[in-house]
């Protein structure tokens, strides 16, 4: 299926579009940097910016180059090594991106964000004013993961997410995934040849997800799994987003021209503001189940009361994020806490008149308010095209 037949719209139809760009895509374990297929990707980025759209970069590559110009070898890095390879990659990759966009009259600038820049809200805020300030002036922002202070337990650890995360942060319609794979199947073809392919995805439901593989490169974090992660991300904030292969010359082009993808649609009741802030949040501090009743009531628009909560778990302060679950487990909502989770785990269960007795203050009546939650897109039917 075409992007005409899957959208009705070409990409140079889309006002600002943020592509991310696979690390085996830029980077050949032997020989480096893929400055021919660089080059080709920048002339379909400037023809787009020709055409009035803003374009953001989110490039993976930093480890995978400055372990090449090291003499690292391909084996699992030490954390140390890693951020090494990354204080030396970064260089090279801001470098390659520089000079092939000045070729086509562009300027750039080079963004590094941690987990924590985009987690946080007032760091989030600076971000998006950089970013902003940098499109204003007719610049590509250039996105990485800033992996030379990052660690396993601080990381997004792919930039599927964060390219997802950026694009929801700055108002993109579009979100491109180049890939080593040309989109989205019933199974992961390499381990199911009669896997079908999936055009076109209406919502990331429970089904959509069980599709889903692990990672095809030793140079890559990510897999099939995450970008589902970072289409829930996007569309819920109303980006829509394609999954393509990137392994071919000018493959932003390529799209246009009929070349496999799979296109997957923005909600049509998007989150906006400050709740895509909330909606995007990666890892939540805590989750808390709900019963039946809650449930229900939190579909109809209602904040969530102590009375409907029967579990609380882990370790958040008043204003983190929570994963709200329905008693079967399933995520239906996510929040801010209005209250730190010790005081959560002895107020579940409790009638709105009880609270002051057990905190011995006076309390807010909602564990999360309605105005500091946002729904689950996976609560609604699936509608999806039959495989090709």
């Amino acid at each position: 299926m075409t992007a005409g037949k899957a959208t009705g719209r070409a990409l140079k139809d889309y006002r600002r579009i943020t592509v991310k760009i696979g690390s085996a895509l830029l980077v050949d374990r032997k020989s480096g940097l893929k400055r021919d297929w660089l080059a080709s990707l920048v002339e379909d980025i400037a023809a787009l910016a020709r055409g009035g759209a803003d374009v953001l970069v989110v490039s993976s590559g930093a480890i995978a180059l400055g372990r090449t110009v090291l003499g690292l070898t391909a084996r699992s890095l030490p954390l140390e090594e890693s951020q090494a390879a990354a204080a030396v990659g970064q260089i090279e990759l801001a470098g390659a991106w520089s000079g092939e966009l000045a070729r086509h009259g562009l300027k750039s600038g080079q963004v590094l964000v941690t987990l924590g820049d985009t987690e946080e809200r007032r760091r989030y805020l600076n971000v998006r004013a950089t970013i902003s300030t940098l499109l204003k002036l007719k610049a590509v922002p250039v996105i990485n993961e800033n992996d030379t202070v990052a660690t396993s337990e601080i990381r997004y650890g792919d930039n599927d997410r964060l390219a997802a995360r950026v694009a929801t942060m700055m108002g993109a319609d579009l979100l491109v995934l180049l890939s080593d794979i040309d989109g989205l199947y019933t199974a992961p073809p390499a381990l199911d040849p009669e896997a079908a392919f999936i055009p076109f995805v209406e919502r990331i439901t429970p089904q959509i997800e069980a599709m889903a593989g692990a990672a095809a490169s030793e140079l890559s974090r990510g897999g099939m799994k995450t970008k589902l992660d970072a289409g829930k991300i996007a569309t819920t904030a109303g980006t829509a987003m394609v999954i393509t292969a990137g392994t071919r010359m000018s493959p932003l082009s390529a799209i246009d021209r009929g070349e496999r993808a799979t296109w997957f649609a923005a909600s049509p009741n998007p989150v906006r503001g400050y709740k895509t802030w909330i909606a995007g949040n990666l890892e939540p501090a805590g989750r808390v189940t709900v019963d039946a009743g809650a449930a229900r009531a939190l579909r109809q628009g209602k904040s969530l009361l102590p009375a409907g909560v029967t579990l609380v778990s882990g370790r958040f302060a008043r204003g983190d994020t929570v994963a709200i679950l329905d008693p079967a487990g399933t995520e239906i909502a996510r929040g801010l806490a209005a209250y730190d989770a010790a005081d959560a785990v002895r107020i579940a269960g409790l009638k709105t008149a009880e609270i002051e007795t057990v905190l011995g203050h006076e309390a807010r009546a909602a564990m999360v308010h309605r105005d500091d939650m946002v729904m689950s897109r996976a609560l609604e039917t699936e509608t999806a095209d039959d495989p090709a």
